[in-house]
């Protein structure tokens, strides 16, 4: 038996979808406002919740549902290797660890790996299909809010993949092939909601480094403007 399982969990997902896009951290991304700071945190914790997925993914290779979605293909653990190299340097392992959101985000990975292995599913739909949407779009923010060439954006890039649009719908229809039922489809989307619920802290948690950033950039560049209206000003008196 099969179900619809991409477009229940299309469907099933909106609100929740919308909600992530209207996270401040999310907001302030789309319209170009992003701190390099604040980015490489981002993509520190993305680097170990995409590490547990791909490692539980790995050892379930030959289940019969997982192995339905398992494209080695889509894999982003050695492109954000290359970027946390670039944001922290050679040492970067020893210097990054996940916030406490990616920690919960990670635990729940391996909680259903070890329990529940179908709704693995679900976390992987929710990061690897956005990714492939809106990667080359965010790649270009992120490149120009940050003043990049092509280095600390690994993670955009899909080597392996060259027809992204035509991979979507392959990994659309592995999903409708899916051999489950209603009952577990309809988990797999609760699940699906819940990842992206711990996508939403992660952002939050982003938030506030991003507003304390911002805020100290334009103390700074007050700051300038009053040094250099006060120097103009001796300089005029002195002229006098």
């Amino acid at each position: 038996m099969s179900v619809n399982l991409a477009t229940l969990l299309r469907e099933g997902t909106k609100k929740a979808h919308t909600a992530a896009e209207n996270v401040g951290f999310v907001k302030c991304f789309l319209r170009g406002v992003v701190e390099k700071n604040s980015y490489r945190k981002l993509v520190t914790n993305f680097y170990f919740v995409y590490s547990a997925m791909e490692e539980e993914m790995e050892k379930l290779s030959q289940h019969p549902i997982i192995s339905k979605i398992y494209f080695p293909e889509l894999n982003r653990k050695q492109a954000l290797e290359q970027d946390l190299y670039f944001y922290y340097g050679a040492n970067w392992r020893n210097e990054v660890a996940p916030s406490e959101a990616g920690k919960a985000y990670v635990e729940r990975i391996r909680e259903v790996a070890a329990t529940e292995p179908e709704l693995l599913i679900a976390h992987s739909y929710t990061r690897y299909l956005g990714d492939l949407s809106g990667g080359q779009i965010l790649k270009k923010i992120a490149q120009r809010a940050m003043n990049l060439d092509e280095s600390g954006l690994a993670f955009y890039e899909f080597e392996n993949i060259p027809d992204e649009k035509a991979f979507k719908h392959k990994y659309r229809q592995s999903l409708d092939e899916m051999p489950i039922d209603q009952e577990t489809a309809e988990r797999i989307v609760a699940e699906a909601n819940d990842a992206f619920r711990l996508n939403m802290k992660m952002f939050n948690e982003l938030e506030g480094n991003l507003i304390k950033a911002i805020g100290i950039m334009l103390f700074n560049t007050l700051t300038r403007r009053r040094t250099v209206g006060s120097t103009e000003t001796e300089l005029a008196t002195a002229e006098q």
